[in-house]
């Protein structure tokens, strides 16, 4: 190796076995952490986007049926999601509604109870497609935790293990060594802890900033679950005046 030019290409090829197994162990992850950092972004801006336009929509037209045929075309939204989720789960209630409300004449007004229970399904379905989509939007995400935490670790394993390498093989050398001597073997050593923090930094940025993101989308799903069922135990509510 030219010691008169600072290559790490060239460090990394006179390393030993394991700190290049080290290096491009690291360069996988760093690959992989990439990828993620880029696919989540576009998910998570997308789905940040859609939800802020869908949520904008739905309380400008507050028409239910407008909102359905809007949140279908929104792919990427969640609150969009689980709205659609919420107003298919509207409809059977108004048909079980409207059901009951025909067969009341013969057996008493059931239909309030079986409106009260289909408030509640839909409450419960509002709640599992909330968990869901916060499934959805975390996947790959910890990967980056991960691999912020273990990275360094893994560069500092091939640092240590290249310097013992390093001082093994003076060690059998004849004759006086010299910092020259040790220098070589201990810079191609610290590049695989250089390495480890190339890998951990934006890994850890990037779970930051997903993380942050991911807990806003949570925050608007739940507000709007919340105001959705309001809505429909306000129309349950009026219902039942009306039917008195």
């Amino acid at each position: 190796m030219n010691s008169d030019k600072f290559n790490v290409i060239a460090m990394v090829a006179d390393a030993s076995p394991m700190v290049q197994f080290v290096i491009f162990l690291l360069l996988a992850f760093s690959v992989a952490t990439w990828a993620i950092i880029l696919i989540k972004y576009v998910q998570v801006r997308r789905a940040y986007n859609e939800s802020a336009f869908f949520i904008e929509y739905f309380w400008k037209t507050r028409d239910f049926s407008n909102s359905f045929a809007k949140a279908k075309e929104l792919r990427y939204s969640p609150v969009a999601r689980i709205f659609r989720i919420a107003y298919m789960e509207l409809k059977k209630l108004n048909r079980l509604a409207s059901t009951a409300s025909q067969s009341a004449e013969h057996g008493g007004d059931t239909s309030a109870g079986k409106k009260t229970m289909g408030v509640e399904t839909v409450r419960r379905a509002l709640n599992r497609s909330v968990t869901m989509e916060s499934l959805r939007l975390i996947q790959m995400v910890p990967f980056l935790a991960t691999t912020g935490n273990i990275s360094p670790f893994i560069g500092l394993f091939g640092t240590v293990w290249g310097i013992m390498h390093s001082f093994h093989g003076i060690a059998y050398k004849q004759g006086a060594t010299s910092l020259a001597a040790v220098a070589p073997g201990i810079s191609e050593a610290l590049v695989a802890t250089a390495a480890g923090l190339a890998v951990a930094i934006p890994a850890v940025i990037g779970y930051n900033y997903f993380t942050q993101k991911i807990r806003i989308l949570e925050s608007e799903m739940e507000s709007f679950s919340s105001d959705f069922i309001n809505i429909v135990e306000s129309d349950y509510m009026a219902y039942r005046e009306a039917a008195k």
